[in-house]
């Protein structure tokens, strides 16, 4: 095990339970003044004082882990472009402010994310358009809500659970449960029709409508969906004001999006779907054949895996369509998402729509010399008949390096070898400056200029051979 210095995290502990040093020190059976050299990142957190915290405190031992540097310092590296291209901030210091002082980094973004809303808002005002078009996205905001949870939900998860539990869900017999309690506790019934909603829900005959387009294990999420709303509308309520208004576009969305969780909980319950998922190795087919339902939905809820003390593989788990945009992104991992400048071409989840249906496989490098396995699948939605257009997207599902043994998709891949996929979090702050696939310039950089010769790489910067 290498050394871990995480003075910042220790202290923010001790603080948060309203200790001083010597009390702490106390607890931890070791001197103030040790404590102290430790909050200070003088002296490294050692095995038996870390398993103490953890007994102590009652916190995973991943709380002291600067598992998400990575990202940390690309969220950085997106946000302060301008200040790293004037040379005000250099790399190092945001790879010390991520290692040191998370916290204080992510309130550095937060107030940076803020300030563009408004330079956007008032770039509109001046033009005389509505500003709020220009407000960051409430899509984005629900998207940051999961992933500062790890995307793992512990009430709602035990909520669900507890409830497939009492009323008896089951693979194979998913569909005829739900529509019992729907029936039998809230006397809504249930109708499948054509129509143009996937599902719509009068509350005044209290119907719920399914289209007949619908798959049975679409149809099983839409009414797991709605018995969330009946059922724990309290605890949707509750999470999302945690982070939105009441009333907001954000807090309506964030109600729907902990519905969703709350729906895939209950049809995959997380103790025996974790049990099934570990027995097979995350072999998604066979978990697909198993639950009767579809390849995203249940690498959605592999990526969820993370109750405490019945952990799954961590994934990042991504969909996008054939021109790069991200419509989904939950991560576990510390797998960098690009907020600006699209994703990395080089990754697979682009080569799955060469051949739909087939599950890709690729060993990926980061440039900090991190390695993923990723899996991608393209998937064809048709609504409609002959001539009407469907939605193609890719879903990728990737875990760290380390975890990649436990993974079906590993088997006869050369997981430590020297020839890993190099792909960047996009363009603009990826750090391969080097690359031939880039299409935008890196931030921080100063670009050589030069009319009297040209290279392979795009976007050549000053002071890099090529």
């Amino acid at each position: 095990m290498g050394k871990t210095y995480a003075g910042a995290r220790l202290r923010r502990l001790r603080e948060e339970r309203g200790m001083n040093q010597a009390e702490m020190a106390r607890l931890l059976a070791i001197s103030p003044s040790y404590l102290n050299q430790m909050e200070h990142d003088t002296r490294p957190l050692t095995v038996p004082v870390l398993l103490r915290l953890t007994e102590a405190f009652g916190v995973e031992p991943g709380f002291f882990s600067a598992h998400d540097t990575t990202r940390l310092v690309a969220d950085l590296r997106e946000a302060l472009a301008g200040e790293l291209t004037e040379a005000r901030v250099s790399a190092a210091d945001l790879n010390e402010l991520a290692a040191r002082l998370p916290a204080v980094a992510r309130v550095l973004l937060d107030l940076s994310r803020r300030d563009q809303q408004l330079s956007e808002r008032l770039a509109h005002a001046t033009d005389g358009r509505d500003t709020a078009e220009a407000a960051r996205s409430p899509h984005e905001e629900i998207r940051d809500f999961f992933h500062r949870r790890g995307n793992y939900l512990h009430d709602t998860d035990i909520a669900a659970e507890q409830l497939a539990q009492e009323i008896g869900i089951r693979p194979g017999d998913v569909l005829r449960v739900l529509a019992d309690r729907l029936a039998a506790r809230h006397r809504v019934r249930v109708s499948t029709g054509a129509g143009d909603h996937l599902h719509r829900y009068d509350e005044g005959s209290r119907t719920l409508h399914l289209s007949s387009r619908l798959r049975p294990g679409q149809q099983a999420f839409r009414m797991a969906t709605q018995l969330a709303l009946l059922e724990y509308g309290d605890g949707l309520d509750r999470q999302a004001v945690e982070d939105f208004p009441a009333g907001s576009p954000a807090h309506a969305l964030a109600r729907i999006g902990i519905a969703n969780y709350f729906a895939a909980a209950l049809i995959l319950p997380y103790r025996t779907f974790h049990k099934a998922a570990e027995e097979v190795r995350y072999d998604i087919e066979r978990l697909t054949d198993h639950y009767g339902l579809g390849h995203e939905t249940i690498c959605h809820r592999l990526s969820t895996l993370q109750r405490p003390r019945l952990r799954g593989v961590p994934f990042s788990f991504v969909r996008v369509d054939r021109a790069g945009n991200m419509s989904k992104r939950q991560s576990a991992t510390a797998f960098h998402f690009s907020r600006t400048g699209g994703t990395c071409p080089l990754w697979n989840v682009y080569e799955a729509f060469t051949a739909p249906g087939r599950i890709h496989v690729q060993v990926a490098e980061m440039p900090d010399g991190s390695r993923y396995l990723w899996t991608a699948r393209a998937l064809t939605r048709h609504h409609g008949g002959w001539g009407d257009p469907g939605k193609t997207f890719a879903i990728g599902l990737g875990c760290e390096i380390r975890h990649a043994h436990r993974v079906v998709y590993s088997d006869g891949l050369d997981l430590t070898g020297s020839a890993p996929t190099p792909i960047g979090m996009g363009c603009r702050a990826c750090e391969r400056l080097a690359c031939p696939q880039r299409a935008a310039p890196p931030v921080g950089h100063p670009l050589l200029i030069d009319q009297n010769s040209s290279t392979f790489i795009p976007y050549p910067v000053e002071g890099e051979r090529m």
